[in-house]
């Protein structure tokens, strides 16, 4: 496995760094958090022109990306940055399911930023288990109940799935059709999501089935993995700054033996979790693929615990400020253990996956 950046994936992580170096500031981003769709449609149409949106799709689908490693190098700059655009559920997820279901046109409308999207699977009571769906389909009438949808409020369309007999079928549901409803709120990490009702809502189907939506389940397993990666060399640096800025007895308590122990152990655990990063990307059209993404999202819990709670006691009082930058970083890092599946979930899934 090659572990060093091509060119192209480094113009892209260069390029996009210094544009939410540059853009993307802790009161921007507070700005935007504060904000009633909690999103950014300028930051969304910047990311868009600078091909971010592109690099999450392959040639074939007029992307010029699309790769576990260029998944990564995208999300991990989002995830450095703290960004709260919905570029994994709108774009990556939304934008892929689209793609497999031969939808060209408005995948062209997602990568230029013109078209949202909200994936609606979800459900109350299902937790991270894919074939929990109890939403159902008479005919092309969607009735049922879809929980915690990201970025719902601001999608033009939602994909929604549901029970089409004894399978699983995915439809397209216009946000405003009749029928649907959409209780929106603010998540602790960031952006929004919502509660939606489907009320025999009209969707069109789009012809892919759980299969298709487990290979896409794939590639945000990878895209969340690499931007808690993102975060965490973000709480690390940010920790380390402040032990050597900030002075006790005269000298920087960074040079504390204590403290010096303890950062030690975070930055162990920072490496071993850009490995598993690495191997999870590529890995991803491996036979035992759900093996390795599994591995990974279970050490991003354990390690990014560690690192979240170390930041914050090394910062001390300053680090639950929503006006510093730890505060945010901190809460995204915890947060994305519970996405896709938790901890204890993916342990629970790659020890039966090993006995398999």
């Amino acid at each position: 496995m090659n572990f060093v950046l091509t060119e192209e994936r480094k113009m892209l992580q260069d390029t996009l760094r210094r544009y939410l170096r540059d853009k993307y500031t802790t009161s921007v981003r507070n700005d935007i958090l504060n904000s009633e769709m909690g999103m950014s449609a300028d930051i969304w149409a910047e990311l868009a022109e600078l091909g971010v949106l592109g690099a999450l799709f392959t040639e074939d689908q007029d992307g010029y990306g699309g790769a576990g490693f260029d998944i990564a190098v995208v999300f991990k700059e989002l995830g450095r940055a703290g960004v709260v655009e919905p570029v994994l559920d709108s774009a990556l997820m939304g934008g892929r399911l689209l793609a497999a279901a031969g939808k060209a046109d408005m995948v062209e409308d997602v990568i230029a930023g013109s078209l949202q999207l909200a994936v609606a699977h979800g459900e109350p009571g299902g937790r991270y288990d894919l074939d929990y769906v109890l939403t159902q389909a008479d005919g092309d009438a969607l009735t049922g109940r879809k929980a915690v949808v990201m970025n719902a409020e601001s999608a033009n369309h939602l994909i929604v799935s549901a029970r089409n007999g004894d399978d699983i079928a995915f439809y397209l549901v216009a946000r405003d059709a009749p029928g649907v409803d959409i209780q929106g709120y603010p998540l602790l990490a960031g952006g929004r999501a919502a509660e939606v009702t489907l009320d025999k809502a009209p969707g069109i189907p789009l012809g892919l089935g759980l299969a298709e939506y487990e290979r896409i389940n794939a590639l945000a397993l990878v895209a969340i993995s690499a931007e808690a990666l993102g975060a965490m060399e973000s709480a690390t640096a940010l920790t380390k700054d402040y032990l050597m800025t900030r002075k006790q007895f005269g000298r920087p308590i960074g040079t504390f033996q204590a403290l010096a122990h303890r950062m030690s152990d975070v930055l162990i655990e920072l490496e071993q979790v850009r490995s598993a990063v690495i191997n999870a990307a590529g890995n991803l059209h491996a036979s035992d693929r759900d093996l390795h993404l599994s591995a990974t999202k279970n050490l991003i819990g354990r390690a990014g615990r560690l690192v979240a709670e170390e930041a914050i006691q090394m910062h001390g009082g300053i680090a639950m400020t929503q006006e510093y930058e730890l505060a945010h970083i901190a809460k995204r890092i915890i947060m994305a253990d519970h996405r896709f599946g938790d901890t204890d979930y993916h342990l629970e899934r790659f020890i039966a996956l090993s006995a398999a």
